[in-house]
């Protein structure tokens, strides 16, 4: 009488299969989870700075030319993705990062309350 305890070249490979597609699963969500990490922390830095800029602007009723020499008094750090315009000759800004999710629901409100010409994934700031 033979006994066979172990398992089929056939139940491994199932078994190996499953976990590879498991794993791939989870290391998906993964990197979309972290890349909504950095969405979201580049749009709290945006907001941070319009808070600066208008803390700024009331100071010296404009707003700054570039961000070159912007005073740390008002925000020590700027953000690293930012793209920063003086409009209206110092009377208002726009401040733009690209996110990486373009399915983000806060881009087309942010669009359309910063009026100008933006790529799809752009989210935007401005005086308002």
């Amino acid at each position: 009488m033979k006994s066979n305890k172990g398992f089929t070249l056939i139940e491994l490979i199932v078994v190996i299969s499953i976990i590879g597609v498991l794993s791939t699963l989870i290391i998906n969500n993964l990197n979309d989870a972290r890349a909504r990490a950095r969405d979201a922390k580049r749009k709290q830095e945006l907001s941070g700075l319009k808070t600066a800029l208008r803390l700024y602007y009331n100071d010296y009723q404009t707003y700054p030319a570039n961000l070159d020499n912007f005073p740390p008094i008002y925000m020590k750090q700027l953000p690293e993705f930012a793209d920063y315009s003086q409009d209206d000759d110092g009377d208002g800004f726009t401040v733009k990062t690209t996110l990486e999710n373009p399915s983000d629901q806060d881009l087309t409100g942010s669009q359309a309350r910063c009026p100008g010409v933006h790529e799809t994934t752009d989210f935007v700031v401005c005086e308002d």
